[in-house]
């Protein structure tokens, strides 16, 4: 008979290392190990540190197959936003990751591209990978992503908008209050000619309602948005400028320009640069979202400050507590406020202009 010497591939493999051994190593149950790992808020500071201690020491690794089965979750929460291009999103996710992380969840991005069959697309395929819930943007949405959401029981909850039907979860503002309140600042200084920058309304309804907040608020002071002052852009500073553009060479241009988002509101700042006109003296131009992008332009941009963060927060808090049956206290609707800074002035005279 042939023998060969073992290789070291031949060797057994060590035992792997199971909660159990973490337990004893920290002196604590198995539930308390589990609790550590899955709800560390839970515990005290003490405990879970032991615990962690145990768990670094041992190279222990949680079988996430395992778990999932027994518990029938997979832990992790899906977000589909419409872009990754507007930071905007990225900050919103940002918050809401940093508030399920320590309680054992973890985050799934995904965007649709303001297509809402891509949207249900998506939601489809990471129910499939076994997805707990789910953050959407805006009250948009094909409605057989909610017939979906109900038949796999799916928690999720609608944000940056605010679902006035009643019928589904939503954390966000009163955008079509926020761009009225600042169209009436701007009557205030004297303008009567406007224009306005809208992102494409398909998809989008907070574009749409910011668009109608100014409409809404023209009226209500008896003047009128001729559709030849209305330009549509993609959230791209290229497209603001040159949206900016063609209102500059209107023969009757406005004196003031609202923007439904801060990156066209900039480009349409770059344009006037370009162009040399000034700002405020002969065109005001405002934005929404208020970003450090707007706050740093010279002149620094007037926007709307909306709760990036808190709707992240939020939609932490209210999807983690359905997940886990506990009680949360659920606000909806949250507060906006006009930051006022140098890109918005008086209505230059008729004589000047």
């Amino acid at each position: 008979m042939k023998t060969r010497s073992r290789s070291r591939s031949d060797k057994p493999n060590r035992p792997a290392t199971v909660l159990k051994d973490v337990a004893r190593l920290a002196g604590v149950s198995s539930a308390t190990v589990s609790r550590a790992l899955n709800a560390p808020n839970l515990l005290d500071v003490a405990t879970l540190t032991r615990v962690q201690d145990a768990v670094r020491k041992l190279r222990y690794v949680p079988n996430g197959q395992a778990r999932a089965l027994r518990s029938q979750r997979s832990f992790t929460i899906g977000a589909i936003v419409p872009s990754f291009d507007y930071a905007l999103y990225a900050r919103a996710t940002s918050s809401l990751e940093r508030e399920i992380e320590p309680r054992g969840y973890a985050l799934i991005l995904a965007s649709n591209h303001y297509d809402l069959k891509t949207e249900l697309r998506l939601t489809r395929a990471l129910i499939e990978r076994g997805v707990d819930a789910f953050m959407f943007v805006g009250s948009d949405h094909d409605p057989e992503l909610f017939v979906l959401l109900k038949e796999f029981g799916r928690p999720y909850v609608l944000t940056w908008g605010i679902d006035r039907s009643g019928q589904h979860p939503s954390i966000g503002f009163d955008s079509q209050a926020a761009t009225r309140t600042m169209t009436e600042h701007l009557i205030r200084l004297g303008h009567r000619e406007f224009g306005l920058i809208s992102a494409p309304h398909e998809g989008n309804d907070r574009a749409r309602e910011r668009s109608a907040g100014v409409r809404e608020a023209l009226r209500a002071h008896g003047l009128d948005l001729k559709d030849s002052h209305v330009q549509y852009a993609p959230i791209a500073l290229s497209a603001g400028t040159l949206a900016m553009e063609k209102l500059l060479a209107l023969r009757d241009r406005p004196t003031a320009v609202v923007a439904t988002n801060d990156v066209v509101a900039v480009g349409a700042l770059m344009a006037c640069r370009k162009a040399g006109v000034g700002v405020p003296g002969e065109i005001s131009i405002t934005g929404v979202d208020n970003t450090d992008l707007g706050a740093t332009q010279t002149p620094a941009l007037t926007s709307i400050q909306t709760p990036i963060m808190e709707v992240g927060r939020l939609a932490a808090n209210y999807l983690t507590a359905r997940l886990e049956g506990t009680d949360v206290e659920f606000q909806g609707e949250l507060p906006f406020e006009i930051v006022l800074r140098d890109s918005t002035g008086p209505a230059p005279s008729a004589g000047s202009a």
